[in-house]
């Protein structure tokens, strides 16, 4: 089993990257196989709702990492994604390519378990987490949850890795992650399959 872990600040070893590793090791503790993937600091094109990757399965524009990204998603079993903090909002970064991952390929990440943390110096972690957390919900993605909402607090790594309870709350982050991944693994193995949604019904507020 492999979770990919999306690092969504432009800093490779930032207070981001330090959650994120934390939640590394503690599912590599857990048997379980993972890869954090840099956004990187070079240029991200936002999504601007062309409809040209329906059916294609990959997004038009391959200028940054998304559609690498894409592939991964194939044969991932579970995605945490991370922001920083930027005026009480996610990364623009992690927003742009979190909208055309599930435009594009939504189909890899559906029914797959999924978490969302957020640094930040001191507040919009929870504003934060909120925005980025809608993305799973729409594509029946099981929220991985902690024992404190899923953020740390630091003005660079040497302070997060101060925040004891931020650092304890990925470490649970990580090994609740671990054990639903284990439970649908357990239940693959019985026979139980992911439920079919339905999709007749589309309502239009104006018609």
């Amino acid at each position: 089993m492999k979770v990919l872990l999306f690092n969504g600040s432009p800093r490779e070893n930032g207070c981001t990257f330090t959650a994120l590793s934390e939640l590394a090791k503690t599912l590599n503790n857990e048997n379980i196989e993972t890869e954090i993937l840099q956004i990187g600091n070079k240029p991200v094109q936002d999504c601007i709702g062309c409809g040209g990757c329906a059916g294609k399965g990959k997004c038009v524009f391959s200028s940054d990492p998304v559609n690498e990204w894409i592939e991964k998603a194939k044969i991932a079993d579970g995605f945490i994604f991370g922001t920083p903090v930027y005026y009480a909002h996610p990364s623009g970064r992690i927003l742009s390519a979190m909208d055309r991952l599930f435009y594009a390929a939504g189909k890899y990440f559906s029914q797959k378990p999924a978490a969302v943390v957020a640094s930040a110096r001191r507040g919009g972690t929870t504003a934060s987490l909120d925005a980025i957390s809608k993305h799973l919900t729409v594509m029946q993605m099981p929220v991985i949850s902690s024992t404190y909402w899923n953020m740390v607090h630091g003005n660079s790594p040497e302070e997060t890795v101060q925040d004891l309870e931020g650092m304890q709350t990925m470490r649970n982050l990580a090994r609740n992650m671990a054990w639903i991944l284990k439970c649908i693994e357990a239940g693959k193995k019985s026979g139980i399959s992911a439920p079919q949604a339905e999709r007749t019904a589309r309502t239009n507020f104006i018609r």
